[in-house]
């Protein structure tokens, strides 16, 4: 079976490298024929401040807000204790009272993922960034540029990055972006993990929730239907199908393990928009406040599917002469949620409102965040866990039924416009 030393890139035959003693090897069939690849940085945050600040190396360390805060991420020592990424701080504290908290340094990370970045894009112009610590790659064709397979290539990648800066990743090497990803998820940290033609029978008894897309409301829903493992939904026909409603294809097709979306090498969206032109230019508030409305929902369901939140937002007019405005207001947590979106977006529109015509408006998410810190509420706000499990209920009514099941009294009033 092919095997190679992780610590030499020597190929080996057993469990052992003869040339540096090494115990860190990869081992299988396919180890030298697959070429789509995720990287995913260990507990990046946290790594990154552990580099920093040496004293911190053996204790626990979490990043994140003050109390009533979430946490960002944790280094694993903390994950020993219990301690979660969007686990409420005040929890967080009480699992590991000894832990050292440090808030986030947004602007360090950033510097750090891009030196990385520049690293990806030097083994092949196929990277497509997934968010700040995590990248797909495709080295397919590369090996006569290398002079090395994409595995070896990947290994001499990873220890790389543990030199020059000081973090480390975990590789996922397969033949998609899904399997690439689940498989990059089965080996941290500082792992390099390969799923093969085995993948079927290996992952055919997880749990559904271990698929990438699907959430705790989508789990209990087909927990509901009968449907709890991988193979259960994998081997559905097509009138059970259709119980699942319009994404009843695929959530089959990515059971079944496929997954036909190519790498694209473009850079992360820094933010994310919905915008309208109407047939006429508006004055009134309360219709500016109407045509708004149907744009949060748009931006929310979009925030969704890119798997992104809006730590802030930004309002965008035009006035009838063609003058454009933007208005741009900080979140108190990041969110996913229309109503959060427009509940922050009013009071922006109520100060432009001042009789001027507008024939263009618009929201948008800037800066963006993860979308693990969407919506957790705490202790002084529980209410918005309850908002979003109803908003996760309205999307899967709409999933079966279509996009008008179901609406708001505030969406009832239209307002013409093109978007």
């Amino acid at each position: 079976m092919p095997s190679l030393c992780r610590d030499c890139d020597a190929i080996v035959q057993g469990f052992t490298c003869n040339k540096c003693g090494g115990v860190r090897i990869a081992r299988h069939p396919e180890l030298f024929s697959l070429s789509i690849a995720h990287i995913d940085c260990d507990a990046f945050y946290a790594a990154v401040e552990k580099r920093d600040r040496p004293e911190l190396r053996d204790k626990p360390l979490i990043i994140g807000g003050g109390v009533r805060g979430v946490v960002s991420t944790c280094c694993y020592i903390a994950r020993l204790y219990g301690v979660r990424s969007a686990m409420p701080m005040f929890k967080a504290r009480k699992l590991c009272p000894e832990a050292v908290v440090l808030p986030p340094e947004m602007a360090k990370y950033t510097a750090v993922s891009r030196q990385m970045r520049a690293m990806l894009e030097a083994l092949t112009p196929l990277v497509q960034p997934l968010s700040i610590d995590e990248a797909a790659l495709d080295l397919s064709g590369t090996k006569t540029l290398h002079g090395a397979p994409p595995a070896i290539v990947l290994s001499r990648l990873a220890r790389h990055i543990e030199t020059e800066l000081g973090i480390t990743i975990s590789i996922g090497l397969s033949r998609n972006r899904m399997l690439a990803k689940l498989a990059a998820e089965r080996g941290k940290p500082r792992g390099f993990t390969v799923l093969g033609a085995e993948a079927e029978t290996l992952l055919a008894q997880e749990k559904i929730g271990l698929l990438p897309g699907i959430g705790p409301a989508q789990v209990k829903r087909m927990e509901a239907l009968g449907i709890v493992t991988i193979n259960q939904l994998a081997a559905l026909d097509e009138g059970a199908a259709a119980r699942l409603g319009n994404e009843a294809a695929a959530l089959i097709a990515r059971a079944r393990l496929q997954d036909d979306r190519p790498i694209r090498p473009e850079r992360e969206s820094k933010s994310i928009s919905a915008e309208t032109t109407f047939e006429t230019d508006i004055a009134d508030r309360t219709r500016l406040e109407t045509a708004l409305w149907p744009l949060c929902e748009k931006l929310g369901r979009r925030l969704h599917r890119e798997e992104q939140a809006a730590a802030g937002i930004v309002l965008k007019l035009k006035t009838a002469d063609f003058q454009l405005r933007t208005r741009s207001q900080r979140l108190a947590a990041p969110t996913q949620l229309a109503e959060t979106l427009f509940e922050a977006a009013k009071p922006l529109l109520a100060r432009e409102a001042d009789g001027t015509r507008f024939r263009l408006i618009g929201i948008g998410a800037a800066p963006l965040a993860a979308a693990s810190l969407a919506d957790q509420g705490d202790l002084a706000d529980t209410t918005t866990p309850r908002r979003r499990a109803r908003q996760e209920a309205i999307d899967q009514l709409r999933a079966r039924f279509g996009e008008a099941a179901v609406q708001r009294g505030r969406a009832l009033r239209p307002v013409k416009g093109k978007s």
